[in-house]
């Protein structure tokens, strides 16, 4: 998941490190059931619904004649918009506001929810069905507080709980942004299909009363103390614009995130539930299924990327990186990975993961082979290669992949149904698409190939039955495959001083080699020499 230099950070002020402070306080309260089936379903994840007005004119500006100044006036303003457009993309704000193939923040995105569909706002600065009659204030609130102008809540797949995190100088940069740096687009958006009594929203004042924080408690959280600036700047990144923990958190009975910071508990980031199909692995130190075997280097490289020798960003993740952390500066997505990196694991209990070669020899000594071997030979091993190692970073391991080895098979289940696109990025253009096997493979034939996956090269994770697979088939449709197009978005424009540089390496760990680790070979034949002919069944786009 997925998801360098030492460049200026551009995407707000850098929270200062403090001393004085004290855990965000949140309030437990029990629901009715009617309630908490209203509104708790409702908050599926998602991203941003932003608003936008005109930004103020710089404090002393000159309105006179005099050139100097009013070349100064404008390029202040385009830094600020500059700006702003950067902290759209830390705030991954076009995923969920563009649909493929239509006009950037146009809005549309359908969320398929249990209490029917809801369909992401029109961001833009029109003034009809768009956002171009907000002012900084009701922005902000928006933002912060989950508060339409007209008083109303917005459903909480607006991750407000974490945005409320942000500085007023990010806030001020992204309304300069969505008013004066993106065009309007004349396009209404389709009506929410959520029936009554259900599409009342009152019951979501009441959630944000409870699970939600308040702007100054967000923000005294947001200035806690950190042993380094560094960790302070990836702790702001990751818990606030990036609302990681949206998807990457547990959620609880009414939906809520368990915990929105490192400070509320091992919960944060420990993983969370699937998401169109899509299970959000843990992002902590867990050294099976979660980013304990990883390195700082591993982590920017995937951030930057999409992929690196470990593993490769899908679905919604893809859509994360593509939109959003590939513009980011060397030195944030640095900071990301090292306060990623300083989470412990949340299962202490949990082993790391150790390669056995077992499924390595069967499969090179042909012979009577299970179903789920011979479906791996015929359809996996000529890009993953009959180690599992693939050939990262175009295809990546599936052996010691903590997505692989997760407790919930439904994201390898999902990639084998419908197969998967990893986008290509400024640093790393190529784009490769994994086809999708579920016309060709029964019900059956899916769960004997992933429970092999899940079984073999010392993954040792759960077996997955027909039943499994024909649940998430049934789950899956056009509107939960919503993907991100294959050219960015709005890009953020280069920063200066932050061309890219070879990522710092962690002498603790060499990535330059498969993360499966040597393969005794003994006997055995020269490495998948029993697959060299056949090409591999991705393909580059």
């Amino acid at each position: 998941m997925s998801r360098f230099a030492n460049p200026p950070m551009h995407a707000g002020a850098q929270p200062p490190v403090r001393s004085d402070t004290r855990k965000n306080q949140r309030k437990s309260k029990n629901f009715s059931a009617s309630v908490l089936s209203g509104l708790a379903l409702a908050t599926i994840l998602a991203t941003p619904v932003f608003a936008a007005a005109a930004p103020s004119a710089p404090s002393g500006a000159d309105t006179g004649s005099d050139t100097s100044a009013g070349t100064s006036t404008s390029t202040n303003a385009q830094d600020l918009i500059t700006k702003g457009r950067y902290v759209a993309a830390a705030a991954d704000c076009a995923a969920c506001h563009t649909v493929p193939g239509s006009a950037s923040f146009a809005g549309g995105y359908a969320f398929q929810l249990p209490i029917g569909t809801l369909y992401s706002s029109n961001i833009t600065p029109d003034k009809t069905n768009g956002i171009g009659n907000w002012t900084e204030a009701q922005f902000v609130r928006a933002i912060r507080e989950g508060v339409r102008p007209d008083g109303a809540a917005l459903y909480p797949a607006m991750p407000f709980p974490s945005y409320a995190r942000m500085t007023d100088e990010d806030l001020h940069a992204l309304y300069a942004y969505f008013m004066h740096g993106v065009q309007p687009v004349a396009q209404a958006v389709r009506p929410n299909g959520i029936p009554w009594p259900l599409s009342m929203r009152f019951p979501l004042t009441v959630w944000r009363w409870v699970f939600a924080p308040s702007p100054d408690a967000a923000r005294k959280s947001a200035e806690r103390s950190f042993p380094t600036p560094e960790l302070a700047r990836g702790a702001y990144l990751v818990e606030g614009p990036g609302h990681c923990g949206a998807c990457h958190t547990k959620r609880g009975l009414a939906m809520q995130e368990t915990a929105l910071t490192a400070q509320d508990g091992p919960q944060y980031l420990a993983g969370g539930a699937a998401v169109d199909g899509w299970t959000p692995p843990s992002l902590r130190g867990d050294p099976r299924t979660g980013l304990g075997a990883w390195s700082v280097a591993d982590l920017t490289a995937f951030l930057r990327t999409g992929r690196n020798m470990r593993g490769s960003a899908f679905g919604n993740m893809d859509t994360a990186v593509h939109h959003g952390t590939q513009y980011l500066t060397d030195d944030d997505l640095t900071a990301m990975a090292r306060y990623l990196k300083a989470l412990p694991a949340a299962n202490g209990a949990e082993q790391n993961w150790q390669t056995d070669p077992a499924a390595t020899r069967a499969l090179r000594a042909g012979g009577k082979l299970t179903k789920g071997q011979r479906l791996y030979l015929d359809n996996c091993a000529a890009c993953h290669r009959s180690t599992g190692a693939g050939y990262a970073p175009a295809f990546p391991p599936l052996a010691g992949n903590p997505v692989v080895m997760n407790a919930a098979p439904d994201s390898l289940i999902h990639i084998v149904l419908t197969g998967a696109t990893l986008h290509g990025t400024q640093a790393a253009p190529s784009a490769f698409t994994m086809p999708g096997f579920g016309k060709r493979l029964s019900d059956a034939q899916v769960a004997a190939v992933v429970t092999f996956i899940r079984h073999a090269w010392g993954n040792d994770a759960s077996a997955v039955s027909d039943v499994d697979v024909a649940h998430l088939r049934k789950r899956l449709t056009p509107s939960t495959m919503q993907s991100a197009p294959p050219t960015p978005i709005d890009p953020a424009p280069a920063q200066p001083g932050s061309a890219p540089r070879a990522p710092e390496q962690d002498v603790s760990q060499d990535t330059s080699k498969p993360a499966t680790g040597p393969v005794p070979t003994g006997h055995l034949p020269p490495e998948d020499a029993l697959h060299s002919a056949p090409q591999p069944a991705m393909k580059a786009n």
